[in-house]
């Protein structure tokens, strides 16, 4: 049984008021509140252990050098990569997107090559790869979203040739809490074609266990501070088979085996992507992030988003004008909606006044709301925190703020 008010205890931020209301959030989408235990091992590291890594021979150096690599460990074992060198740490999903982006463009990537991606990604699985598409003269192709909010894999077989060498899409929406069928996807294209395949888990990692041997995807990417981790981490897992194909995004410390003044000679994978001073701490925090999800175990956390996202899904329907974008039968626990006659901001601050936290705006998705012809939605995301109460207070938040503004 999942014992929700016992693992709310577990977040401090939630323990206080907003005008004069208890913290009902309801955006860990956007970034998920982070347990006592991320937030002890970080205070712990910077007050007893924390000094630079790799480069120290003095002991608390090699402390802390030893608690940034048994993250690595962690971080292998709990998406399930086949070699520790696999998991190379960046900055968030952003950072490790570009990287692949950037580090496959001089030894990989021809004039007239192809890159799918899908209508229903971040910014940050378009942009970069309109970037390089521009530079090197690519064509960018993408896969359309049907009404749903399903992707339309009937289209699939007719964008993909022999000169796409890249599909990178999303595994959940963080718009619409779609969960696409990504080892159905990636058997069906590489079936026929050989080309790269990178995942942006940003949003799934934290609802499903991962395994990306069973997936078989060339590249997965995902953020800690959407997994109740710190702010500032992301994780790339990169196939091996790709480390010599990828040339350095980024030059400087940590990197290299040997520089003169004309040339420089790099280390072997992760560190050759791995350049300049980490945030040792950060990746600390993480390592404590895994440890308390998996303690929750991702069954029981499952069974519990589901029962937030069928509650969420039939109190809201029932509020007159109102909309949810994606109905997908397999979808996370997001919830975007519209409401007929009210716009998506204002509905947002006078929920803030209930105490209630959403997110409104177009959720770095244009192409996306564009699709479905709305400019901007309300947006709640649930987490292992939330009550069946927080969404009875968002829905009396709603109706409050419909009240006032009517």
């Amino acid at each position: 049984m999942f014992e929700v008010e016992k693992v709310k205890k577990d977040f401090p931020f939630l323990q206080q008021k907003i005008h004069g209301k208890p913290v009902v959030f309801l955006d860990s989408g956007a970034s998920a509140q982070k347990p006592a235990c991320v937030i002890n091992a970080i205070a712990d590291s910077y007050t007893n252990n924390y000094a630079n890594v790799h480069r120290g021979v003095y002991t608390l150096s090699d402390q802390a050098t030893e608690k940034y690599e048994a993250t690595r460990k962690k971080v292998q074992a709990f998406i399930h990569a086949e070699h520790l060198e696999e998991v190379i740490f960046t900055k968030g999903t952003t950072e490790a997107i570009n990287l692949v982006a950037f580090s496959l463009l001089e030894n990989y990537f021809n004039e007239g090559d192809e890159i799918i991606i899908t209508e229903m990604e971040h910014h940050a699985n378009i942009v970069p790869w309109q970037l390089i598409a521009k530079q090197k003269k690519l064509t960018l192709k993408y896969i359309p979203v049907t009404d749903d909010g399903d992707l339309d894999l009937e289209k699939l077989s007719k964008l993909v040739s022999d000169r796409t060498k890249m599909l990178a899409l999303t595994h959940c929406s963080n718009v619409l809490g779609t969960i696409n069928p990504v080892k159905e996807i990636i058997d069906q294209v590489k079936a026929k074609y050989n080309l790269a395949v990178l995942i942006d888990g940003a949003q799934s990692v934290v609802h499903q266990r991962i395994d990306v041997a069973a997936l078989n995807c060339d590249f997965y990417v995902f953020s800690s501070h959407k997994l109740y981790g710190p702010t500032g981490v992301g994780v790339l897992y990169a196939k091996k088979k790709w480390h010599d194909v990828m040339t350095p995004y980024q030059g400087g410390g940590d990197m290299i085996k040997e520089v003169s003044m004309h040339e420089a000679t790099f280390a072997d994978a992760p560190y050759k992507f791995e350049a300049g001073t980490p945030d040792i701490v950060g990746v600390i925090g993480l390592s404590k992030a895994i440890e308390y999800i998996e303690k929750l175990g991702f069954a029981s956390i499952q069974s519990h988003e589901k029962v937030l996202l069928d509650y969420a899904t039939q109190r809201l329907s029932q509020i007159k004008g109102l909309r949810i974008i994606g109905q997908s039968e397999s979808k996370a626990a997001i919830i975007t909606f519209i409401i007929e006659g009210f716009h998506a901001n204002d509905l947002g601050m006078l929920l803030d006044l209930s105490g209630v936290c959403v997110r409104t705006g177009h959720h770095c998705a244009q192409p996306l709301l564009k699709r479905f012809n709305v400019p901007s939605t309300v947006r709640a995301s649930f987490g292992v925190y939330n009550t069946l109460e927080d969404i009875d207070l968002l829905v009396k938040g709603l109706e409050k703020a419909m009240k006032m503004l009517s």
